[in-house]
């Protein structure tokens, strides 16, 4: 990045975000790493008794539709805000006509770890409602739970702006509301399919306890090294994050 400013967000064609190229290099099979989110995720989950949150968010959802599988058994209803109209066509797709085969190995260990998600993936993902926002525009204090996955860190070079999209995520929920969130680890700027490139702010458990601690209670922060068997972005793991508005 030296000799040029910050890629930022708004500087970013995210309309034209490479969907099914990112779906096949990292969520075709449930890797390690996505095994070990969700258990961490689930165990946040199961905190709370089925259905209990009227309204959840998943901040920045984009393509992935694992955490929108966790969110079902807390929530009655989920908001999937994703800015990039090709992430909005795919997630709407997804709800409209099924999920695809390939999601169904995560579901399975989602609903091992948590029994109270429904039978199956379509009657899970029946909640969630597709939301083309800007999370940046979202009120205030709407929701009860949200959850952030690959967001913040993976849309801008600048460390400031990453804070920004962080408190944001946290002020989207009511005080006393719950926070779950990943975050890729030491993640520079990046490539996803043969040539398209994408901004990345490289954070670790310390930037990312110092983003929230002012802003949370309970915070728990953890790590997990990275996956060899996921293409090599340049990061050195991923950051789990839970706390407490």
């Amino acid at each position: 990045m030296s000799g040029r400013p910050p890629t930022r967000n708004d500087d970013v064609d995210w309309d034209s975000w490479p969907v099914q190229d990112y779906l096949a290099e990292n969520y075709r099979e449930l890797h390690p790493s996505d095994a070990a989110v969700i258990t961490h995720h689930s165990a946040f989950y199961r905190r709370f008794a089925p259905k209990s949150a009227a309204r959840t968010v998943e901040f920045g959802a984009g393509p992935n539709l694992y955490p929108l599988m966790l969110a079902a058994a807390a929530s009655r209803r989920v908001d999937a805000v994703e800015a990039g109209a090709a992430g909005v066509a795919y997630l709407t797709q997804q709800l409209d006509q099924g999920p695809d085969d390939s999601w169904r190995p995560f579901y399975a260990l989602c609903r091992r770890l948590n029994p109270t998600l429904p039978a199956t993936l379509r009657e899970a993902l029946s909640p969630v409602r597709v939301v083309h926002a800007d999370v940046r525009d979202l009120t205030p204090g709407t929701y009860e739970i949200a959850s952030m996955n690959f967001v913040a860190e993976g849309v801008t070079e600048d460390c400031a702006e990453f804070r920004d999209f962080c408190a944001a995520f946290v002020g989207s929920v009511r005080p006393g509301g719950q926070l779950v969130a990943a975050f890729m680890e030491n993640m520079p700027t990046y490539r996803i399919g043969p040539a398209s490139q994408w901004p990345g702010c490289p954070v670790n458990p310390a930037v990312v306890r110092d983003v929230f601690e002012p802003l949370t209670r309970r915070l728990a922060v953890s790590r997990i090294d990275a996956d060899p068997t996921l293409p090599d972005y340049g990061d050195s793991g991923m950051v789990l994050l839970t706390a407490v508005r």
